[in-house]
């Protein structure tokens, strides 16, 4: 195609393929009946245990190397050591199936977390672009996965373990629900 139609072509073709990748499988927010992992999220969560707040406080340094992984609400935002944002956190349990508020619409379904917590963290994470300033910015409410090592620094405000995050996926406030009891 030459002429004038070719540029009017393209530009379709550009708007187009971005869309057409995006289509498909659960997408970043994890919009399907089960929780389904990123690409990167597998490797990253490959020999992390899950982090167990009661027993964090207790181990000892040669468990504090181990690879952890957890889901947390963020409940406050500060700035940490060298650029990265300081968490604090309440643990979640991930809900063994999405809720899906329209049945069979999987468009509907969200990311399903316990509405009660099972402990506070404190983590340290070196944010992304988006997730870092913006309109969907890491901040109160965001649900965070996050995979790291126990420091052995403490929050002095209440003792509560840090975690060093190597990785992280976000979910901003409106795309994860909480299951509530009952």
């Amino acid at each position: 195609m030459t002429g004038p139609m070719r540029p009017f072509w393209l530009s379709i073709v550009s708007v187009m393929a971005p869309l057409a990748a995006g289509c498909g499988g659960s997408g970043a927010y994890g919009h399907a009946p089960n929780y389904v992992p990123l690409d990167p999220e597998v490797s990253a969560v490959a020999g992390a245990r899950q982090y167990d707040a009661a027993s964090a406080r207790v181990q000892g340094p040669e468990a504090w190397r181990k690879a952890v992984v957890l889901f947390g609400v963020v409940e406050s935002r500060s700035a940490g050591p060298g650029g990265q944002a300081l968490l604090k956190l309440s643990v979640r349990r991930l809900e063994p199936h999405n809720a899906c508020p329209r049945a069979g619409d999987d468009d509907s379904c969200r990311v399903t977390v316990s509405d009660g917590d099972v402990g506070t963290v404190w983590a340290l994470v070196s944010l992304r672009g988006d997730d870092d300033v913006g309109p969907f910015a890491v901040g109160q409410r965001s649900l965070l996965r996050i995979v790291g090592t126990i420091g052995q620094d403490v929050s002095p405000t209440d003792g509560a373990p840090v975690v060093h995050a190597s990785w992280y996926r976000h979910f901003p406030s409106a795309q994860y629900l909480v299951k509530k009891p009952g």
